[in-house]
């Protein structure tokens, strides 16, 4: 998952960059960064200049496209690349595993944030049922300062 030096891969089976955003649905410019940053393996580029990419650049997304489904950062994906590709006598999965236990940990957090908030909501409609109900009588702009309840409409003042 790093950049070649194949400058004169066959044309038939290179890709550009735009073909190789069609066939794995990610973006162009997501694919500049992940070539950026060494994650996608390249053919080198064409006489022109462009980008060129064989099936193996291909691979290379879709592993990426699995971790981020995961719910891992490209931060975290760039990390394991470096693993994977400077340390070769190193197996990949115990740190696969380190990352994906990282992973659990920000969900577990997001979700518990999410219960406050649903606690909160809960809270909220329990305190305040006949505004939400429009009850007659009563209404949230109540508490409104500017609020005129003879007009339904806040007054506002102009300073000149």
């Amino acid at each position: 998952m790093t950049p070649t030096s194949i400058r004169d891969a066959p044309v038939a089976a290179t890709m550009t960059i735009g073909e190789l955003a069609r066939r794995s649905g990610t973006s162009v410019k997501a694919l500049r960064r992940y070539e950026g940053m060494g994650l996608i393996y390249t053919a080198g580029r064409s006489p022109a200049g462009y980008r060129l990419f064989d099936l193996d650049a291909l691979w290379c997304v879709q592993v990426i496209d699995n971790l981020r489904s995961l719910g891992l950062t490209v931060a975290e994906i760039r990390e394991l690349a470096g693993v994977y590709l400077n340390r070769p006598d190193q197996p990949i999965g115990p740190h696969l595993a380190g990352r994906l236990r990282g992973v659990r940990a920000r969900l577990d957090a997001q979700i518990a944030e999410l219960q406050q908030v649903r606690q909160r909501i809960d809270a909220f409609e329990a305190n305040h049922r006949a505004e939400l109900d429009s009850r007659s009588g009563t209404d949230f702009r109540t508490g409104d300062p500017k609020f005129n309840s003879t007009s339904r409409a806040p007054t506002v003042t102009t300073g000149a």
